[in-house]
């Protein structure tokens, strides 16, 4: 391992890139999610005509990145509801059991892997703002070591979930029936290290269209197999795994072909021994991302914990868990990960021209 005091973002020689090309300004009629330099900041706003202009203009910008992300996290929340969905067709004890391995189990695995994913937004806003590309292939690979180290340490908990659940006092059916649906879910859980940081990847470059278009294509491919595998052919619960599962792994494949296949130019080029160096310094970054993410996130699944101590503790997780289902649409969350991306980049831009 290397030196723990290594810069997380190396030094550049002045004028090794060029910052022409990579400002985060929209072009005039682009289709897709590609800045072009040239801006600067905003005039000074006189009148209410101007505020009209810049609160347009700025609108513009603000749904350009962040309306594919919110139609990203409404296609991949919606894989789990989905799946909600269709288990309360099969019986309320199964929606109660996928309900506690969706929420609880699978929950905390979401919270971690997601809220540690997380550091690369600063890492690779600021990566991408000083015109170091080839580090952004480099930080997801490292993100990649450290969550799927991290998944095997989580996996005991998919693993004994059943124990555990009777552990804090849940009900002995819901306990079975919710720790043979965590062990199937195993999967998912490698998935989750695999996608978050291409997602951080992905989004310092802006590429949200390429993600909306896949987790469209995912939500589509969910719901038609849980209605073929879960009711037509009658799998129950061990088809709303099989194809839970798959529709996770075919995002994660479809967004590594992507990359891979040399979309997204300097920013990958190729797997690299470098993935390796400098962990503890990432690791440290990466859980205190995680424990800012994980309480958000975490909310929810003391509320199914508790459901189940209820009386009739299948029909209460049952009911919450169907409350639940319309998808959160996190604005306020999207747009300060606008204005994050936006301030790494000129951090990054500033500690460059700075050298």
């Amino acid at each position: 391992m290397a030196d723990y005091k290594e810069p997380l973002l190396p030094q550049v020689t002045e004028g090794q890139y060029d910052h022409g090309d990579q400002l985060l300004i929209p072009r005039n009629g682009a289709t897709t999610s590609s800045f072009v330099g040239g801006a600067g900041d905003i005039p000074p706003i006189r009148s209410i005509r101007d505020f009209c202009r810049e609160f347009v203009a700025e609108s513009a910008k603000l749904w350009f990145l962040t309306g594919p992300a919110i139609f990203t996290s409404i296609c991949q929340y919606s894989l789990g509801a989905v799946t909600q969905v269709f288990a309360g067709h099969v019986g309320t004890l199964e929606l109660a059991a996928v309900s506690i391995e969706n929420s609880v189990i699978a929950g905390f695995s979401l919270g971690t892997m997601l809220g540690m994913g997380s550091a690369l937004e600063t890492l690779c806003g600021q990566a991408y703002g000083a015109g170091q590309l080839d580090m952004l292939g480099v930080y997801m690979q490292r993100s990649w070591v450290i969550l799927l180290a991290t998944s095997l340490l989580l996996s005991l908990m998919y693993i004994f979930a059943a124990p555990f659940l009777l552990l804090i006092g849940q009900t002995a059916s819901i306990s079975r029936a919710a720790g043979v649906f965590a062990i199937w879910m195993l999967p998912q859980l490698f998935a989750y290290a695999m996608n978050f940081p291409m997602a951080k990847f992905l989004q310092a470059q802006s590429k949200m269209a390429v993600r909306a278009g896949i987790g469209g294509a995912a939500l589509a491919f969910h719901a038609a197999f849980s209605w073929l595998l879960v009711l037509k052919l009658g799998w129950g619960l061990g088809g709303a795994a099989v194809v839970l599962n798959a529709s996770w792994w075919f995002i994660v494949a479809s967004q590594l072909v992507y990359i891979v296949g040399g979309r997204c130019g300097r920013a990958w080029s190729g797997f690299t021994w470098q993935a390796f160096h400098n962990l503890w310094g990432f690791v440290r970054l990466s859980l205190a991302s995680a424990v800012m993410v994980c309480l958000e996130i975490w909310y929810f699944m003391v509320l199914i914990l508790f459901a189940g101590y209820l009386k009739d503790a299948e029909v209460a997780v049952a009911a919450l868990s169907i409350w639940y289902v319309p998808p959160k649409i996190h604005f306020n969350c999207l747009i300060l990960e606008r204005d994050w991306n936006w301030t790494d980049y000129r951090l990054g831009l500033a500690i460059d021209n700075d050298k």
